[in-house]
């Protein structure tokens, strides 16, 4: 049996996870109607995928595309808005599902609009639960929302997760490609230039997640999303590096059983999960054959190459701001890396720069996070900055 048919809201539609999630709802189009669709400017294909799918409400976050927008859609009767707000009030609308894929910061307010209302969101957005986890998470029960993880690695423990028998729970394990620098040496990751960065060996990514990846800082934050979705202390999170990436994660039981989910590296899969919860929904895309899969091969990551591994577990030790001030601090690197401003490696020391300037103060309201948000922003690009200034 199908799903029940169900409302849905995309955030981050034009991105990579949106665009498969147009795919799945495309595949089934009788079980699903779009209430909104929210890109950040991406008119052209925003434009697009609403002709096709007919949403009530179409939003982009960049004000100046609101009238490029307004003019691709003359004569659809669908709703038009642009501006930060507009994309909170997208979420807010009633979708019984949506997906939070707005990548980076930016996606932590509009999640939250669909949590208080008691929605189903499908959690592709990492840096919400990095960001404000704890009041992420307090929200979730407060309201009665229900979050179905769409990182391949939490909903691998997600779907082999005995909630039932938490004190049987031993450890949880995320893998890790280990990207596409997994052998360089230091030498060689200094020379790394964008192009080479975004260039995943296993998976389609939006440069962002594909530079994360490349430095093993997505990692990082998924063991923080980890912590606060599934509720384990830091030392019972393992990272291990998986190059093959087929056994996408894996839970850890007290009787010395590992329990693993297995699937070819299509994002497709978690997705559908996500969309179809509590049922399963039929997925296309290559199937697994074991008979033909490459040996299946395991290490531990390399705490030198890759210090981002332990810069993320110093950072959730030490709680309250500190997760936000690296999740700000990465995005500002990132972006930095990408526009050539600074190397590869300045990323992670530059992160980490910013997290020793400015501390670990408690937060506990939305205000709080958006506040520690811009200012780990205005230090990330002081020090930006300050290479763009030695390297002249």
């Amino acid at each position: 049996m199908g799903i029940e048919m169900r409302t849905v809201t995309i955030l981050g539609s034009t991105g990579s996870v949106g665009c498969n999630t147009v795919e799945l709802i495309e595949q089934e189009p009788d079980r699903f109607v779009v209430e909104a669709l929210v890109a950040n400017r991406n008119v052209v294909k925003l434009a697009e995928q609403a002709r096709r799918l007919r949403p009530r409400l179409v939003a982009v976050a960049q004000e100046s595309a609101y009238l490029p927008l307004k003019e691709a859609l003359a004569g659809s009767n669908i709703e038009v808005a642009a501006g930060a707000a507009a994309v909170v009030e997208a979420a807010a609308r009633p979708a019984e599902w949506v997906m939070a894929a707005i990548v980076g910061a930016a996606g932590l307010e509009p999640t939250l609009a669909a949590i208080r209302r008691g929605a189903t969101v499908g959690l592709a957005n990492k840096e919400t639960l990095v960001c404000a986890g704890s009041l992420v998470m307090a929200e979730v029960e407060r309201c009665g929302a229900t979050l179905v993880p769409v990182d391949s690695e939490h909903s691998a423990i997600f779907q082999v997760l005995d909630t039932a028998q938490r004190d049987s729970i031993e450890k949880i394990i995320l893998t890790a490609s280990g990207g596409p620098f997994r052998t360089f040496s230091a030498e060689q990751m200094a020379t790394v230039t964008p192009e080479q960065a975004v260039a995943h060996p296993n998976w389609d990514m939006g440069a962002k997640i594909s530079v994360d990846s490349a430095t093993m800082m997505n990692k990082g934050l998924e063991l923080i999303e980890a912590y606060h979705l599934f509720g384990l202390p830091e030392e019972r999170i393992d990272i291990l590096v998986h190059p093959q990436s087929v056994v996408h994660s894996m839970v850890a039981y007290v009787d010395g059983s590992v329990l693993a989910q297995l699937g070819t590296p299509d994002m497709r899969m978690p997705i559908s999960l996500a969309l179809g919860w509590p049922k399963r929904m039929r997925t296309p895309g290559r199937r697994l054959d074991f008979t033909q899969v490459a040996p299946l091969t395991f290490e531990a990551p390399d705490p030198e190459r890759f210090p981002a591994l332990r810069l993320a577990r110093d950072v959730l030790r030490k709680g309250g701001a500190a997760p936000t001030i690296l999740n700000a601090a990465n995005e500002v690197a990132v972006q930095a890396f990408l526009e050539r401003k600074i190397g590869f490696l300045d990323i992670v020391r530059l992160v980490e720069q910013a997290v020793a300037a400015l501390g670990d103060a408690p937060l506990t309201v939305l205000e709080d996070v958006l506040a520690c948000d811009t200012q780990a922003r205005t230090v990330a690009r002081e020090l930006v900055a300050g290479i763009t200034r030695i390297g002249q």
